[in-house]
């Protein structure tokens, strides 16, 4: 059955859903080329729908086997049927850009663990969820930014470090929304590491902020910075025009752990973000770094 929608209208949706949920990244969206910026649109707009399956208000009905018929719908999207009007453009984006299906099969396994679990031991176990909700997004995203290098070490290096900004940027996205994920019961830090600072789950529950937990968190967000730091690494193999969007998403995002630092680690009750005067501050910076990176 054909979906109600012309291919502008679905790209057109992508883009209203990227604006609404992601303000940061899509600052950084406007800044590619045309044809590059709507296909990370209807990128950005599957993942989010794909998150709003285990996060979002009708979350509660979701089932293991709601995510088996969500592949389903993919597989026919990368088919060329698509049955949802955002999908119509991920279709086209499939055909555009080297898109592999994997990464998103691997992010709905992501969304299974959500189903199935709400606490993480180890960091190991935290770094394959984050893989498979963010990692995979570097994975798509590189496809269409498209590398400006031959070598295979190249090629391969710059993968790594498309992975490691999206596990960056999720860790970040844990760090900024421990309050809004302990209301619902989540605890996204490593148990293990929580223990070591003597930081216990009903500390957090209770968004106890004291030495421990400024010691733990500022822990956490050294880490999430190594891994910026590993993604800056790979910037140099994109093509030249994505440099510049990539910097900026880059920067933007890690702003938000000195947001966290600045806000005296209180991430219960203040949401940290990085203002719009800021915002405009690190256009022109990260187009100086794209230019000699």
């Amino acid at each position: 059955m054909a979906v109600p929608v012309t291919l502008p209208q679905s790209y057109d949706l992508c883009r209203a859903i990227t604006e609404k949920y992601a303000k940061t990244f899509y600052l950084g969206t406007m800044l590619m080329a045309p044809a590059k910026r709507t296909a990370i649109w209807a990128i950005y707009a599957w993942c989010r729908r794909t998150d709003e399956l285990v996060d979002g208000l009708q979350s509660a009905l979701t089932t293991p086997q709601t995510l088996v018929q969500w592949e389903t719908q993919l597989e026919k999207t990368f088919a060329g049927h698509p049955t949802e009007p955002p999908d119509v453009a991920l279709a086209d984006t499939v055909q555009r850009f080297p898109l592999e299906i994997q990464p998103f099969r691997d992010m709905i396994a992501g969304m299974q663990m959500d189903l199935s679990r709400d606490r993480y031991r180890t960091f190991d176990e935290l770094h394959l969820y984050c893989y498979r909700v963010a990692g995979t997004v570097g994975l798509m995203s590189a496809a269409v930014m498209g590398l400006d290098a031959a070598d295979p070490d190249a090629v391969a290096a710059a993968t790594e470090a498309a992975i490691a900004l999206g596990i960056a940027m999720q860790l970040t996205n844990i760090l900024r929304d421990i309050g809004e994920d302990a209301r619902r019961g989540r605890i996204y830090l490593p148990l293990e590491e929580m223990q070591s600072f003597n930081y216990s789950e009903g500390d957090l529950l209770a968004g106890v902020i004291d030495d421990r937990w400024m010691k733990l968190m500022a822990y956490q967000i050294q880490r999430a910075r190594a891994f910026y730091a590993k993604a800056e690494q790979g910037i140099a193999a994109l093509c030249r025009d994505a440099k510049w969007p990539v910097w900026t998403s880059l920067m933007l995002y890690r702003g938000i752990l000195n947001a966290i630092e600045q806000n005296g680690y209180q991430v219960f009750e203040n949401r940290a973000y990085v203002s719009t005067p800021k915002k405009l501050l690190v256009l022109p910076w990260a187009w100086l770094r794209s230019q000699v990176t």
